[in-house]
């Protein structure tokens, strides 16, 4: 039990980084990884032994994440103010913009990316961690990889497609 939880402790600046580029508000995010922690801590006998626990409180986060969107919590999009001050100053306007960019993908499509840019995880981890497989991770990540640079280019998204009967 010891192990697991140093296991678990040494996850928490990797959650706390994550949920802060997710939601973007420090009190929210940090709302997000207690939750994580409490619900990881209370199950931790269904975590695979000798298997990485970052994928499976991940999982847990994103679970969370999407019930608190089902109940209509507010979603913010803002990278963490860590990010911004490790940027150089010529860096941070670039870094504004790109939390613009990342504000108006759609959250299936920003999740995969911060889950790989951010996090560096694997395509497997991340279909692990969002419950998809990895065909729909490396299609929300060429899609999401696609808008993210149109939108940094200046070019607007095209309008979603209308269903006509």
């Amino acid at each position: 039990m010891q192990d697991d939880s140093a296991s678990l402790l040494a996850c928490l600046p990797r959650l706390r980084r994550y949920a802060r580029a997710l939601l973007g508000d420090r009190s929210e995010a940090d709302d997000l990884v207690q939750d994580t922690v409490e619900r990881g801590w209370s199950r931790l006998s269904s975590w695979r032994r000798n298997s990485d626990m970052r994928p499976w409180l991940f999982s847990i986060m994103h679970n969370l994440h999407v019930d608190r969107l089902r109940r209509g919590a507010p979603e913010m999009v803002e990278l963490s103010e860590e990010l911004h001050l490790a940027a150089p100053p010529s860096s941070r306007l670039e870094m504004r913009d790109m939390e613009s960019a990342l504000a108006l993908l759609p959250p299936e499509q920003r999740e995969v990316l911060l889950l790989v840019a951010l996090e560096e995880m694997s395509y497997q981890e991340v279909a692990a961690t969002l419950g998809i497989p990895p065909g729909t991770v490396m299609s929300r990540l060429s899609r999401g990889r696609e808008r993210l640079r149109l939108l940094m280019l200046g070019h607007p998204l095209p309008a979603p497609l209308k269903v006509v009967k």
